[in-house]
């Protein structure tokens, strides 16, 4: 991890389709043709259940139809009209369409319906063998919560030489033409917005070689054999999630003083950023000064109140949803903190009343940084519990993730996975704070059972960007936190060394 200045993070769908519509001629384009047409599901859409489709499926088709425009191919176009017939079926009227709290997802879907749009137009003029469009005349439309006229607005900025808001710099490709050369904006060493995608449409279509953007975007490509990741560099994300996660829960980590230095030197006096191009946020902040604590080298936490709103914290100035998962975090970094001033104090009982709040019905949580329940139940639970005594909350979710372990022992919101059973385990671990409960114990050891004899390497993609993706070293850590936990607590250990032999349990 200290050797990698970009982070392990899985390919994205929708950031290497833009790359094969905005950069034909970087190296790699044949692996991220072939990729699109691996990935592609049999009812012609892509990417992760229900409404998250959509926007991969946006972007696969359109740079597929761009292909075929480019360079005829059959199985290239055979995908693009099967991607197309995916979308009509989706935006059909009278079909319902809730957009997923995703990265710029109001603006990003209105601009590939354009982009598609014009693509059909242009093929009902110019027919290509293959896809041929019925009815003539066809068009997609734009789904409720999409925002076309800021999209519109956006673009007209740019086009006047005005600059964007930083954190708009991600998504640079959704003003299409105007992007290229921004003036207000230059690709480095790390690209442009901590975006590939962005990165190409500020260069377009041929990029200058020798470049420091473009060798970005040669050694992003290289890593994956073509795809490229949703966003990169993200090196202190993961380093401080990673440090923060293992010194949390007492696992024995020799940590390189170069990877505390490089923490260190992230505290800015606006806050952290994940990584080089993006502007600092609430929860790379948190996330970083509460490892930085635990690592015996603290920061001032004056930082974390530009972002207070409140009872609550914003990820980043002007949030249209706010996270709990954020907030978490913020209330561990105040947990963390050597010094408790009033200030904080005052700040820990909101953040604590706020989360509360939060809270569903059913016990879990929800957040806007992840698609699975149990990943905001982890974070507001490992938070609440760190304020000591348990809460009706905490009992709660406790009852939720017991109530929803399925057969094999293992837990998952679309289908079982080795990051939520992790997670799940934490919840009840951290959440019962080693309080003797049978059936927590079971069900925690059943977990850990099933991690220990199952495939950790398959790690579907959950965690919200443009599109989702799997940050895999962070997702390795939260699995060796869990199974710390559970080797550190004599009950659960026993019981899971049972499990995984197949002895049946001891009883009274």
């Amino acid at each position: 991890m200290s050797a990698d200045p970009y982070g392990d993070f899985s390919p994205s769908l929708y950031e290497t389709a833009r790359i094969v519509a905005l950069a034909p001629t970087l190296a790699g384009h044949g692996g991220r043709i072939r990729y699109l047409l691996d990935e592609q599901h049999g009812d012609g859409s892509w990417g992760a259940p229900y409404d998250y489709a959509l926007l991969p499926t946006l972007s696969a088709t359109e740079a597929l139809l761009s292909e075929s425009r480019r360079t005829p191919a059959p199985a290239v176009a055979a995908a693009a009209r099967d991607g197309l017939r995916a979308l009509f079926l989706r935006l059909a009227p009278g079909r319902a369409v809730t957009l997923p709290d995703t990265v710029a997802v109001e603006i990003l879907v209105p601009h590939l319906v354009a982009e598609i749009n014009a693509h059909l137009a242009a093929l009902e003029d110019n027919p290509l063998p293959g896809l041929e469009i019925s009815p003539a005349g066809a068009r997609l439309p734009c789904p409720p919560g999409t925002y076309p006229e800021l999209l519109g607005h956006l673009r007209d900025t740019v086009a006047r030489g005005q600059v964007l808001p930083e954190k708009l710099w991600h998504s640079l490709e959704v003003v299409g033409p105007a992007a290229r050369r921004a003036p207000f904006a230059s690709p480095g060493e790390f690209g442009l917005g901590c975006s590939p995608a962005a990165t190409a449409a500020w260069f377009g279509a041929v990029p200058a070689p020798r470049q420091a953007g473009v060798r970005y975007l040669e050694v992003l490509q290289a890593r994956h054999g073509g795809p490229v990741p949703v966003a990169a560099p993200l090196d202190i994300f993961e380093r401080a999630w990673v440090l923060a996660t293992f010194t949390d829960v007492g696992l024995p980590v020799s940590v390189p003083a170069g990877l505390v230095d490089g923490l260190r030197a992230a505290c800015g006096s606006s806050g952290v950023a994940g990584g080089a191009g993006l502007p600092p946020d609430a929860d790379d902040t948190s996330t970083a000064l509460h490892a930085l604590a635990n690592l015996g080298a603290p920061q001032p936490i004056d930082p974390l109140w530009e972002f207070q709103a409140d009872d609550h914290f914003s990820t980043y100035p002007e949030e249209r949803t706010p996270s709990v998962s954020t907030n978490a975090h913020v209330l561990q970094a105040f947990i963390a903190h050597p010094e408790r001033t009033a200030r904080i104090e005052r700040a820990m009982v909101r953040l604590v009343s706020w989360l509360c709040g939060q809270q569903q019905e059913d016990g879990s949580w929800t957040d806007k940084w992840h698609a699975s329940p149990y990943y905001a139940t982890v974070c507001c639970v490992v938070a609440l519990a760190g304020c000591g005594e348990p809460t009706p909350a905490i009992r709660k979710a406790l009852r939720w993730v017991l109530d929803n372990q399925r057969e094999d022992g293992s837990w998952g919101y679309w289908e079982s996975t080795p990051e939520e059973t992790a997670y799940a385990v934490q919840i009840l671990l951290r959440g019962s704070a080693g309080r003797p409960d049978p059936a927590v114990e079971r069900a925690a050891a059943r977990g850990c059972a099933h991690l220990l004899g199952g495939d950790l390497a398959r790690t579907p993609p959950l965690w919200h960007d443009k599109d989702l993706y799997t940050p895999a070293r962070i997702v390795r850590a939260e699995t060796i936190a869990a199974l710390h936990l559970a080797r550190t607590n004599p009950r659960v250990a026993a019981l899971t060394g049972r499990w995984e032999t197949g002895q049946p349990e001891r009883t009274a």
